[in-house]
């Protein structure tokens, strides 16, 4: 990138098909095991997607001395998925993400409305402060016990912080940068303990994501997430304070009425202020699930057959 980041980026399907980019979730989550790639069809997507700056195969990481993460806010996002869309000769492409991806979905299409084909999210958000609040101190009324021992954790820290008094991302956002990496590491595996437990309701109940295990992607994570969420998303004005500019835009919204990480009421006010839009709510699930996966594989399918007949 033009100040020197480094962005791992890959494509697959079909080169003449229609451009598809893939937002990952987070901040912090990466590609991964390259899962997004199943959910276009290869013959009608040439479908690309990049590890967000600091994560993933992109360097420097989050978490390494070496990285700027003044640099690293949600427009200087937006530059990067520009320059990649010049880099790779497209006009336009269409817009998949899932959490985190969603709200930079939002967001680059607010900023470059011209540039998109149409946008499919799944496990909708905005970054707002009320939605970081909820998940990081309101969820604590369906988790108590998991709360305490997340809220506890900052409180014994020794870096001032008091439940009640300060915002408890912000005392994470402190501790995931601080010189001793042993702070660090308690602290990014707190935060582990409390998503997992918060994003159990709807997948079969508690469950240790096992990417968790790997140090290094922890700590990237945290420090990205807790970075993002503790500045509401770098997103100023608010998403659903602009959602007109995505007014020509065809979108699907798709959520799940069990994601207490997420509560449904944010995508349902997105599609309300986008005039374009379709809310797709799955009754059965939470922050993800099959069926939610079988939902966003349909509605690419059904903008690639708008766009391959001309339809509005």
């Amino acid at each position: 990138m033009s100040d020197g980041q480094g962005i791992y980026w890959e494509e697959s399907g079909s080169p003449d098909g229609i451009p598809l980019l893939y937002l990952h979730g987070g901040p912090g989550a990466g590609l991964g095991t390259r899962g997004y790639v199943t959910k276009a069809d290869p013959d009608r997507f040439r479908i690309i997607g990049l590890d967000q700056r600091g994560c993933g195969r992109s360097v420097p990481l989050a978490a390494d001395p070496q990285h700027n993460l003044e640099a690293n806010t949600t427009s200087r996002l937006i530059a990067d998925l520009e320059e990649l869309r010049t880099h790779c000769g497209i006009d336009k492409w269409v817009l998949n993400g899932v959490s985190w991806g969603s709200t930079l979905a939002m967001a680059y299409a607010q900023s470059h409305p011209a540039r998109i084909l149409g946008i499919v999210a799944m496990a909708v958000t905005t970054t707002s402060r009320a939605e970081i609040d909820w998940i990081t101190e309101g969820v604590g009324a369906i988790y108590p016990e998991e709360w305490d021992l997340f809220a506890g954790h900052a409180e014994q820290a020794g870096i001032g912080y008091r439940r009640g008094t300060t915002r408890l991302v912000e005392a994470y956002r402190q501790l995931m940068r601080h010189p001793d990496w042993d702070l660090r590491d308690a602290a990014s595996l707190a935060w582990a303990r409390w998503e997992d437990a918060h994003i159990s309701l709807g997948s079969s109940g508690s469950r240790r994501d096992s990417r968790w295990n790997d140090e290094d992607y922890r700590h990237h994570f945290v420090t990205l997430t807790t970075h993002y969420w503790a500045h509401d998303g770098f997103c100023d004005p608010a998403l659903l304070e602009r959602m007109d500019r995505l007014r020509d835009i065809p979108g699907v919204l798709i959520h799940g009425r069990l994601d207490v990480s997420a509560p449904l009421v944010t995508a349902w006010q997105a599609h309300r202020r986008w005039a374009r839009s379709r809310l797709v709510v799955d009754e059965a699930q939470g922050h993800g699930g099959r069926s939610m996966v079988e939902a966003w594989l349909h509605a690419n399918d059904e903008l690639a057959s708008r766009l391959a007949s001309g339809t509005p």
